[in-house]
C-alpha cells in the first residue's frame, strides 16, 4: 500500500505550510506511508497529520498525541536538530525502513488510545507493587515513568511486528537499532529492553494477526519481566 503525497496531505488537519513541506518532512511522510495506509484502510484508525511551523525546545521530531477522539501524528522537524540526529550514522539506504518502523511505533500509541487501553494492563494481570519512595510526589513520578515505559514497549513491539510484516529482511537491523537507542538505565521511562529481548527473533511475530494484536500478546509477557 502506498500513498501519494497529495493523499498524504489530505491527512493534514491543522498544519502550517503543509503544501510546502520541507524535504525532510516529505521524506519521512513518504517512508511512513505504508503504515499510515494500513492504519486508515484496514483498521480505520482516526489519524490526522500535524506539521509544526517551528519545533519547540523540547519537541521530538515525530510524536503521537490524542485529542477529541482522534490521533494526532505531529511532525516537529523545522528548526529541530533531532530530525537529523535520530538517524545519525545510519546509511541513507537504510533510513527508510527505520522511519517506517518509527511511524509504526507512533501508530501503536494511536491504537492503544483508540481502543481505550492507554496505561491499562491486560485483564487478569496482577500489578506488582512499586518501590516505596520518600514522598507522594516521587511515588507518583515513579508510577508515571513505569506507565510511560510500558507504552513505549508496546509501541516498540508494534514497530518490530510491522517490520516483520513489511520488511522482513531488515528485521535484524531494526531490532539492533532499537536496542541501541533505548536507554539502558534501569527503570528508565524508555528502557524497553525487557520487551525487546523477547523479540530478538522475528519468528515471535510469525502470525496472521495484525501487528497490533501480535504486539499485545508479546507485550503481556514482557510485563512479567519488567523490573526483574
Amino acid at each position: 500500500m502506498k500513498l501519494s503525497l497529495p493523499i498524504l496531505l489530505s491527512f493534514c488537519a491543522a498544519s502550517a505550510g503543509a503544501a510546502q513541506l520541507t524535504e525532510t518532512e516529505t521524506r519521512w511522510l513518504q517512508a511512513g506511508a505504508p503504515v499510515l495506509a494500513y492504519a486508515k484502510q484496514e483498521l480505520n484508525l482516526p489519524i490526522d497529520i500535524i506539521v509544526q511551523p517551528q519545533a519547540g525546545p523540547n519537541d521530538v521530531p515525530l510524536a503521537m498525541g490524542f485529542a477529541d477522539g482522534r490521533c494526532k501524528l505531529v511532525f516537529s522537524m523545522r528548526g529541530n536538530p533531532q530530525a537529523e540526529e535520530v538517524l545519525a550514522g545510519v546509511p541513507a539506504a537504510q533510513q527508510k525502513v527505520l522511519i517506517e518502523a518509527m511511524t509504526a511505533h507512533e501508530v501503536g500509541h494511536c491504537w492503544r488510545q483508540a481502543h481505550g487501553s492507554w496505561h491499562a494492563v491486560p485483564a487478569g494481570f496482577v500489578e506488582g507493587s512499586l518501590q516505596q519512595l520518600a514522598s507522594p510526589e516521587l511515588q507518583e513520578l515513579s508510577k508515571q515513568i513505569r506507565d510511560t515505559r510500558r507504552e513505549e514497549a508496546f509501541a516498540d513491539l508494534v514497530a518490530l511486528a510491522w517490520t516483520q510484516r513489511a520488511n522482513a529482511a531488515q528485521y535484524p537491523q531494526v531490532h539492533a537499532w532499537l536496542m541501541q537507542v533505548r536507554q539502558p538505565v534501569e527503570h528508565g521511562s524508555h528502557n524497553t529492553r525487557a520487551w525487546l529481548q523477547l523479540a530478538r527473533s522475528a519468528t515471535v511475530f510469525d502470525s496472521e494477526r495484525n501487528p497490533f494484536e501480535q504486539a499485545r500478546a508479546l507485550w503481556a509477557q514482557g510485563l512479567l519481566k519488567d523490573g526483574q
